[in-house]
């Protein structure tokens, strides 16, 4: 690993807990209705998101390039280089290591499906994108899902076996941090971290029936080892996602159970 990678990612896990809170913003075909919820109006969503001082932003590059530039230094700029369904009817890249250099990011996150007839494809992406940013020293965050066809329709799953799966194709392919979902078995969870030799940081995963639901499976997860977490609709899905954000930074940093951090949020 080069000088610069390190300080690239001592920048994404800068805060004195050495836990990573991210706020992702990058979700594209994925998101549905562009006029209504968190992400209707994405400048004010990065604004009001950014008011719980997380370590880093998660963006697609046309959003960083619209949006980033009145918050430059907030936080670590992560750029998301691929776009995607899970059943392939999108499957796109939107980005390169270059383009993220360019936009002045600290690290280029790559979003994959695995299982499937697109897997090998997925996967090529990810080693594509790792030895693309090997020149600039540029870390590159992978956020994979495991995807099950039972039944005819794609849809992502959280099981252990599957995401070990995850985890080990992001060994594999040589990424330096690991996003994935919370598999629903704290030791299950905890094996999978002990035997993975670069950090992992949890997916907010879909959006929990409460808050405070989604507070006590992250709470679980850091327990397990999770070096903290890149929550998306969990918190801009929040009506007051300012204190969805103050909340689950508590819960990363401060290792307070789900109770604790609303109270605190």
């Amino acid at each position: 690993m080069g000088l610069g990678t390190q300080i690239r990612l001592a920048r994404l896990f800068a805060h004195p807990s050495r836990n990573l809170f991210g706020v992702a913003v990058d979700h594209f075909v994925g998101y549905g209705n562009a006029r209504e919820g968190g992400l209707s109006n994405l400048p004010q969503a990065v604004e009001r998101c950014l008011t719980a001082a997380p370590d880093t932003m998660t963006m697609t590059p046309g959003t960083a390039k619209h949006t980033w530039g009145p918050h430059a230094g907030a936080a670590a700029l992560i750029v998301q280089a691929a776009c995607w369904t899970p059943d392939d009817r999108i499957r796109e890249q939107l980005a390169t290591p270059a383009d993220a250099v360019r936009l002045g990011a600290d690290a280029l996150a790559v979003a994959i499906g695995i299982r499937g007839a697109t897997e090998g494809d997925f996967i090529r992406w990810l080693s594509d994108a790792v030895r693309e940013a090997a020149p600039y020293d540029l870390p590159v965050v992978a956020h994979i899902y495991p995807r099950d066809y039972t039944g005819g329709t794609a849809k992502i799953v959280f099981t252990p076996d599957e995401i070990a799966y995850a985890v080990r194709v992001g060994i594999e392919t040589g990424v330096d941090v690991i996003k994935v979902g919370y598999p629903g078995d704290e030791q299950a969870f905890a094996e999978i971290i002990a035997a993975c030799p670069v950090p992992i940081v949890m997916a907010g995963g879909p959006k929990e029936p409460t808050l405070r639901d989604a507070l006590a499976q992250m709470h679980a997860g850091m327990r397990a080892g999770a070096r903290g977490a890149v929550v998306g609709r969990n918190i801009w899905g929040e009506s007051a996602m300012e204190r969805a954000a103050r909340a689950y930074a508590a819960v990363i940093h401060d290792g307070v159970d789900a109770d604790e951090a609303l109270a605190l949020a």
